[in-house]
């Protein structure tokens, strides 16, 4: 208490006035006090029109609109004027050791699929006709997925309703497992979508997600994502691969596109690729499930393929290690499903 109580008085007296004595310098004739200066009350002139005002700007300001800062487009009309490019040719890497590297067998790098073609022994399925004629069952047959994923994936399981419903956003990507080989059903709210538009002999919604996995090969991981990407304006592409292996040997990635309307015959659906003339494996030491980025690699345009989306290819495989792939650098859909 005594150092405080001094410190408090030491603080005190630092402020208190001080009253000079008589002796001092209250004692001095006023005349000798040094006066201070008027202050200066002319105003500043503003400046004529004939002189020249130099604008400071902060260094991110530019001399451009905000529709030039912010490049949006339309992105419906840019995919128009961009094409497949199926028949690139084959890119080669400055290290790849062509005396040791597997040779990629040429037509084998994209292969595309239909829904249809998932389900052969069901007669007159119409399942890709219909996924490309009617945006209400794509949209029922997308939200039906994602909420059974959510609904039955544990690390979603103790999050509140509101972050349910923000992550449930159909411009929002959610990921998960596709593996669906459990006693009881596992994708019910799809399984009722199925029946609503195909009728009593369409599959499950179990049998329809594995029916997909089961394309990805042998080993495969049963990651699922939904991929929604970048809308309304035009990205750099970023070439990489997911995991830079093919575990089973045929081990492939698979990808489900959703267009943004019915009909739709044109590219910005699925990731872009470069079909490689190598096998491009990833070290022993990279981590098995991380990406393997090609940073600042700058591709031409005769060797970017974009996969082509309409009736009859809405899937699209490839194994990861032969090919690079990149999202599109205009996107026009409302997602890609990526199975692994």
């Amino acid at each position: 208490m005594m150092y405080s109580f001094s410190i408090t008085a030491i603080l005190i007296a630092s402020c208190a006035t001080v009253i000079p004595s008589a002796s001092g310098f209250a004692a001095r004739d006023a005349s000798s006090r040094t006066r201070r200066p008027p202050p200066n009350r002319t105003r500043r002139k503003p400046p004529s029109s004939s002189e020249t005002v130099e604008r400071k700007r902060a260094p991110h300001q530019f001399d451009h609109t905000k529709e030039e800062a912010r490049p949006f487009l339309d992105n419906r009309l840019a995919v128009k004027e961009q094409l497949p490019n199926d028949d690139a040719p084959l890119y080669t890497f400055e290290d790849d050791d062509t005396e040791q590297a597997t040779i990629i067998p040429e037509g084998t790098h994209l292969m595309y699929l239909s829904l249809d073609e998932l389900f052969p022994d069901i007669d007159n399925l119409g399942l890709s006709h219909k996924f490309c004629t009617d945006s209400n069952f794509r949209n029922d047959l997308r939200n039906a997925m994602r909420e059974d994923i959510f609904d039955s994936t544990p690390a979603y399981e103790n999050m509140s309703e509101k972050a349910r419903q923000i992550l449930l956003l159909p411009d929002s990507s959610l990921q998960g497992s596709w593996r669906c080989k459990q006693d009881t059903l596992r994708m019910k709210k799809l399984t009722e979508v199925l029946k609503q538009y195909i009728g009593e002999d369409s599959p499950t919604g179990d049998e329809f997600m594995e029916a997909i996995g089961a394309l990805c090969g042998s080993e495969p991981s049963s990651h699922w994502i939904d991929i929604v990407g970048v809308m309304n304006r035009r990205i750099p592409h970023s070439w990489h691969q997911d995991t830079g292996r093919s575990r089973g040997g045929d081990t492939k990635t698979v990808l489900l596109g959703f267009p943004k309307e019915d009909n739709y015959s044109g590219v910005g659906v699925f990731s872009h690729a470069v079909k490689l003339k190598y096998e491009k494996v990833s070290s022993k030491e990279h981590a098995l499930d991380d990406p393997v980025v090609f940073s600042g690699l700058k591709v031409a345009e005769d060797y970017i393929v974009r996969p082509l989306f309409e009736e009859g290819k809405e899937i699209v495989l490839f194994r990861d290690v032969d090919v690079i792939h990149s999202s599109p650098d205009v996107a026009y859909r409302s997602s890609v499903m990526r199975f692994m």
